[in-house]
C-alpha cells in the first residue's frame, strides 16, 4: 500500500469539458501529500467508487443493477481495473452493496436523505447521525410550475411552434448511444420543450456529476446574501488566518474562480502514472476521509489568481465555508440547503450525498431531477430573484457568468463554465453553463431568455456534446423567431 494518496486515470472529466485534456499542468507538479492519510491503492480506492455509484444508481435513481454497472459505475475505477471482472452483491434489505475487483471488497450504503456513502476501510458504518430532509412545500402534482409539477395554466408562447420544438429536443435522443434520459427547456420560465428516455421520469433524481459545482456556489451565494462573507474578502478558513500562512491572500473570489492556486494532484499533473496513481481531485470523494478538512489543509502551490485550472480543491473549500457559516448560526447543515435555497425555488428533494463525515461531496456524487436544475437555471437568469425575494446577491450571475482573468482558455468562470470558447455552436459567447461528467449540461442564455438542461449515463459522454448541438441547432432559431414575434 502506499504511504500516500496518488493519481487516477485520464478517463474522468475530459469527457464533460474536453478542453481539460489540451495540456499539462502549466509548471512542475506539486502533490498534495497529507501523511495523516492512510495509505490506499487505486483498486480500493475505484472499487469504492464503484459500489457507491452503484449504490446509488440503484437505491437513489431506481435503476437496474445490470444497466448501471454497464452505463456508469465503472467511471471512477482505473483503467487497468476496468477491464477487471467485478463481483458485486447488492442486499436489498439493507440497502448496501459490497463490490470486489482483484480480491479488494469495498462497501457502500444507503442512508436515506444522505444518498449512498462509501465506508471507511476497515468500518461499518459513518461518522455522523444520517438526518431526514423534509420539504416545507406542499404536493408538487397539486402546484402549479415553477413551485410545482403541475401545469402553471399560462397559455404556449406566442410565435413558438410546440410540435417544432418536440422535434428538436427529439435530436438529442436521436442517436442512441448517446445514453440522452432527460431534456428539459425552459423559455421565459415556462416548460416549452421535455422528454426522457431509458426509464427516466421527472420524478427520476439522475447522476449529476459536477454540475453539483454550480449548485455549491449557489449556496455559497445563498450564505453571501444572508452576511457570511463577501466575493473579496480573505476566505474565513481559520487555519489560514494564522499569521504568516501564505493561504491569507486567498479570496472567496478565487477559490470560486477555480483559480485559489491550491496543490492538488489531477490526472494531468505531470508524472501520473495511469495503473497505478489516484488523484486528489478523486481521491475526496473516494477515500472516506473529511473531504472539507482534507481540501482545505492543501497547501499553496501558485499565488491565487495566476493559474486557473479544475479542481476539487476549490468546491470542497467552499463547501467548508458554508458548513462554517450555518453551524455558526447553530443551524443543522444537512438540511440548510432544503431549507434555505430549495423550498423557495420549487425543489423538493435534492440528493446530496456526502463523505462519511456528513460533508456535501457536491463536485460529483449529487442527484437530482432535470427540473430541480431547470428551476437552478431559472434562479440565475432571474439574477438570483424568485418570487420577488432575492436569494442571491445582486449581479451574482453576472459574476459567476463572467471568464475568470486567470483562466488561460475563454471557458470558466465561477464554478460554471462558460460558452466563450463556442463548445455550443447555435449559443452566444455570453450563454454560460453548469456541467457535468456524461454529458450533464444546464445552459442559461440571458438574451434567449433560455434555460437548457440535459441529463445523461456516462458511457454514452463521448457523443452527448454532438446530440446537445444538433438539438440546440434546432431550437435557438426557434427561440429567436418566438422572441421577434413578440412571444
Amino acid at each position: 500500500m502506499l504511504a500516500f494518496k496518488r493519481i487516477l486515470t485520464s478517463l474522468v472529466f475530459v469527457t464533460a469539458v474536453p478542453a481539460l485534456a489540451a495540456a499539462a499542468d502549466p509548471a512542475p507538479a506539486t502533490r498534495a501529500y497529507h501523511p495523516d492519510v492512510p495509505g490506499q491503492s487505486a483498486t480500493t480506492l475505484g472499487t469504492a467508487t464503484y459500489a457507491k455509484i452503484l449504490c446509488s444508481a440503484i437505491f437513489v435513481s431506481g435503476r437496474q443493477p445490470d444497466e448501471a454497472q454497464k452505463n456508469s459505475a465503472w467511471f471512477l475505477q482505473s483503467e487497468p481495473d476496468q477491464k477487471e471482472p467485478v463481483v458485486v452483491n447488492v442486499d436489498r434489505a439493507t440497502k448496501r452493496v459490497r463490490a470486489t475487483v482483484k480480491g479488494v471488497t469495498r462497501l457502500a450504503a444507503y442512508y436515506g436523505d444522505q444518498g449512498c456513502i462509501i465506508h471507511a476501510e476497515g468500518q461499518d458504518g459513518i461518522f455522523f447521525k444520517p438526518t431526514p430532509v423534509k420539504s416545507a412545500l406542499p404536493e408538487a402534482q397539486k402546484t402549479p410550475w415553477p413551485m410545482g409539477d403541475a401545469p402553471s395554466g399560462k397559455p404556449y408562447p406566442k410565435g413558438l411552434d410546440k410540435a417544432k420544438v418536440d422535434a428538436a429536443v427529439a435530436k438529442a435522443f436521436a442517436d442512441p448511444a448517446a445514453l440522452t434520459i432527460a431534456v428539459v427547456v425552459l423559455y421565459q420560465g415556462e416548460i416549452v420543450g421535455e422528454r426522457y428516455d431509458l426509464g427516466t421520469t421527472k420524478d427520476t433524481q439522475n447522476e449529476s456529476w459536477s454540475m453539483g459545482k454550480s449548485e455549491m456556489a449557489t449556496l455559497v451565494g445563498v450564505a453571501m446574501h444572508e452576511g457570511a462573507f463577501k466575493l473579496d474578502d480573505p476566505a474565513p478558513v481559520p487555519d489560514w488566518r494564522r499569521p504568516g500562512d501564505p493561504r491569507g491572500a486567498i479570496r472567496v473570489r478565487d477559490i470560486l474562480n477555480m483559480s485559489s492556486g491550491l496543490a492538488f494532484s489531477h490526472t494531468s499533473t505531470k508524472g501520473y502514472d495511469p495503473a497505478v496513481d489516484y488523484s486528489d481531485h478523486f481521491f475526496v470523494h473516494a477515500g472516506a476521509v473529511d473531504a472539507y478538512k482534507y481540501a482545505v489543509a492543501s497547501p499553496v502551490e501558485f499565488p491565487p489568481q495566476t493559474v486557473g485550472r479544475y479542481r476539487n480543491v476549490d468546491p470542497m473549500s467552499l463547501g467548508f465555508l458554508v458548513r462554517q457559516f450555518a453551524e455558526s448560526k447553530g443551524e443543522e447543515w444537512l438540511t440548510w440547503p432544503q431549507r434555505h435555497l430549495f423550498d423557495k425555488i420549487g425543489i423538493r428533494r435534492q440528493v446530496m450525498e456526502t463523505d462519511p463525515y456528513g460533508n456535501f461531496l457536491m463536485s460529483t456524487f449529487d442527484y437530482g431531477t432535470a427540473r430541480n436544475w431547470a428551476r437552478l437555471g431559472q434562479l440565475y437568469l432571474q439574477d438570483g430573484m424568485w418570487n420577488g425575494q432575492r436569494l442571491l446577491p445582486e449581479g451574482y450571475a453576472k459574476f459567476v457568468s463572467t471568464l475568470a482573468p486567470a483562466w488561460p482558455r475563454k471557458e470558466y468562470g465561477g464554478q460554471f463554465w462558460v460558452n466563450g470558447e463556442g463548445r455550443w455552436k447555435a449559443l452566444p459567447r455570453e450563454a454560460y453553463y453548469m456541467s457535468g461528467a456524461g454529458g450533464q449540461s444546464t445552459i442559461i442564455v440571458p438574451s434567449h431568455e433560455l434555460v437548457v438542461v440535459r441529463m445523461g449515463h456516462q458511457r454514452g459522454s463521448s457523443l452527448s456534446g454532438a446530440a446537445l448541438n444538433a438539438a440546440l441547432s434546432d431550437l435557438v432559431p426557434l427561440i429567436e423567431a418566438a422572441k421577434k414575434s413578440g412571444g
